[in-house]
């Protein structure tokens, strides 16, 4: 994501300025701490936002004031970009005394569909009062499963947050507390191209618009050479693989586990759309130039900024995400853009405490997009210097790798299910990023990054492996696999999958045999749905279950384990499967059989990759 630069002063020069160090793994917790800002500015604090990996232990001690806004990725794990902090707080030689100057604040992104909630700001905030520091109000815990999202915990924790601040560094003399109706400055202002040269505007302006993701290094230009349905025609889930080519000259470069980033671009016809919803239709493709006014706020990733150019129909396609289902400041944000009474009404309703349940029904209940709610509210008048604070970044989309780089010399591999599902509206929920996937074709062209992943491998082939990956979650599973027999590896690599049925979605059932028939694999599956009327359903654990002996045997003989898919019961019941082989067949008391399979985790031979 993009960072920002602050041009605040220090905390040595001023002493209500305040740094806010997030760590984000999608960018929530980018949004969050541009919310906090916003905030915090209120009471007149000035504020630095930056990434932590900015940021170094020591140079934290020149600090006096620092808020930290952390997301939580896998089994508790911290982003990647915390782990160069995490690993310096966690020497043994620190002083106790380390921060005895240092006031913090936590708030932590979480979903408690994970079984180690928010753990990363839990561990952070236990650390750093271990070290001295002083934290100034209590932890905050965003949950995504709450029916408000994170809005249900950050709401009350930022009041929380401002009154501790308050109370520690009162307002200046003359100086009060700016009104949260207040209608906040724009992050940018948009100012039409001509009004920078000398020369007349054509009547139909077509410039060269400027993109700086096609120049930017840590992206490639991917040929689309396969993008092809894996479960059947007609069935319920629509699950594509795709082969990506590289040029060679590319030379790209990525390890089982690792992350291709997809920036999606919105359907034309959509930007059009939303385009004359907002009455920007007619200016849509004049030359703009977007100059940065807020230094606390972030802008989306690739922006082109003055003095490059773009359009604002550029904007709505490749940098905002009108599709989205809007936070609670967006409706905030309504309010101050309309005059209409009956709108002016029901917004101020949602926006009460004790409207919170009726916005609830009405916008997060069914998914309702942005696009959606702005066909109702018509009399808004959204000044395009807005356009960045009421919609949210268009951010790039995150796919597991599904492919060993060393089989398939410049591609990349995915396995995509592409989201699309129903609520209470007529129109389906559909996901941006996949479905601008899906409509790819052989020969067109993307800009795909990549990103280190949470995974390691064994330091020897010889090593067994366990991969457990039902559905999509077999994507890095078959990076692993492929790695694995390239290396040349045999007879130690097990894979636990499991689908609804061996006709519908068994994702490359031909591959697996041919592994198994060349003694490459062992292969076990779980059909869900394919058992008669009246049997229990059988899932992945099951099969860790009836193989407990075999199981047993690998972890004493070393094994790594693997565990990729959905988040929500899925890890936990691997897990205490087992747990449960340890405890029977290594005669284990059911204690010592749960801290052996944490004790693997903190080893590094248990890793878990899984979303919700």
């Amino acid at each position: 994501m993009s960072r920002l630069v602050s041009s605040v002063p220090s905390p040595e020069l001023d002493p209500r300025s305040l740094l806010i160090l997030y760590a984000t793994g999608t960018g929530n917790a980018q949004d969050v701490a541009d919310r906090i800002a916003r905030q915090c500015r209120r009471i007149s604090f000035q504020c630095r936002v930056l990434s932590v990996d900015e940021f170094s232990a020591p140079e934290l001690l020149s600090e006096t004031l620092v808020v930290f806004v952390v997301a939580t990725t896998g089994s508790g794990v911290e982003p990647r970009s915390m782990s160069s902090l995490w690993a310096q707080l966690l020497r043994s030689d620190l002083p106790s005394d380390m921060f005895e100057d240092l006031s913090f604040a936590v708030f932590g992104l979480g979903d408690t569909a994970y079984e180690k909630f928010c753990w990363a700001a839990k561990k952070l905030s236990r650390r750093l009062i271990s070290l001295g520091a002083q934290e100034i109000c209590e932890r905050g815990e965003g949950d995504d499963q709450h029916p408000l999202g994170l809005d249900g915990a950050f709401q009350p924790w930022t009041k929380s947050l401002l009154s501790s601040l308050l109370s520690l560094f009162p307002l200046p003399l003359g100086t009060e507390v700016i009104s949260e109706t207040s209608i906040p400055p724009s992050r940018v202002v948009i100012q039409d191209f001509q009004e920078h040269i000398t020369q007349p505007a054509p009547a139909t302006p077509r410039a060269n618009i400027d993109d700086p993701l096609q120049t930017d290094d840590a992206f490639y230009t991917a040929t689309v050479r396969t993008n092809k349905r894996t479960t059947a025609k007609g069935w319920y889930q629509d699950v594509r693989h795709f082969d990506l080519e590289f040029k060679a000259e590319d030379m790209i470069r990525y390890d089982p586990g690792d992350v291709a980033l997809i920036h999606p671009v919105a359907p034309p016809s959509e930007v059009q759309d939303f385009l004359e919803l907002l009455r920007w239709n007619v200016n849509a493709d004049r030359p703009i130039t977007i100059t940065r006014t807020m230094e606390d706020q972030s802008l989306p990733d690739h922006l082109p900024l003055y003095p490059q150019k773009t359009t604002l129909r550029t904007i709505l396609s490749k940098h905002v995400d009108f599709r989205a289902v809007p936070r609670r400041v967006f409706f905030q944000y309504l309010r101050y853009f309309t005059t209409d009474e009956r709108e002016v009404e029901t917004l101020d309703d949602w926006l009460s405490p004790a409207g919170a349940d009726d916005l609830y029904e009405y916008c997060h209940r069914p998914r309702r997009t942005i696009h959606e709610i702005m066909t109702e509210f018509r009399h808004v008048r959204i000044p395009r210097d807005y356009v960045f604070d009421l919609l949210p970044p268009l951010r790039p989309r995150q796919f597991s790798i599904a492919s060993s780089l060393k089989k398939h010399p410049n591609s990349i591999q995915l396995c995509i299910a592409i989201v699309k599902y129903r609520t209470m509206l007529k129109v389906p929920r559909c996901g941006i990023c996949t479905s601008y996937l899906a409509g790819l074709e052989p020969g067109d062209t993307l800009r795909v990054g990549i990103q280190k992943g949470l995974i390691t491998l064994p330091p020897s082939p010889s090593t067994p492996v366990i991969c457990v990956g039902p559905g999509t979650g077999v994507a890095p599973m078959r990076a692993v696999i492929e790695e694995r027999v390239h290396d040349g590896s045999s007879s130690v690599n097990y894979l636990y999958f499991g689908c609804r049925s061996a006709i519908q979605d068994e994702h490359y059932a031909l591959e697996w045999a041919d592994l198994v028939a060349r003694r490459e694999l062992i292969y076990r599956v779980a059909y869900s749905r394919d058992g008669k009327e009246g049997e229990p359903r059988v899932y992945v654990q099951d099969r860790i279950r009836e193989d407990a002996k075999q199981v047993w045997r690998l972890l004493q003989d070393g094994a790594w384990v693997y565990i990729s898919g959905s988040s929500n019961k899925m890890p936990t019941a691997v897990k205490a499967a087992l747990a449960e082989a340890v405890e029977k067949e290594g005669d284990f008391e059911k204690e010592a059989a749960v801290k052996y399979i944490n004790e693997m985790m903190r080893d590094g031979r248990l890793w878990e990759e899984c979303w919700s």
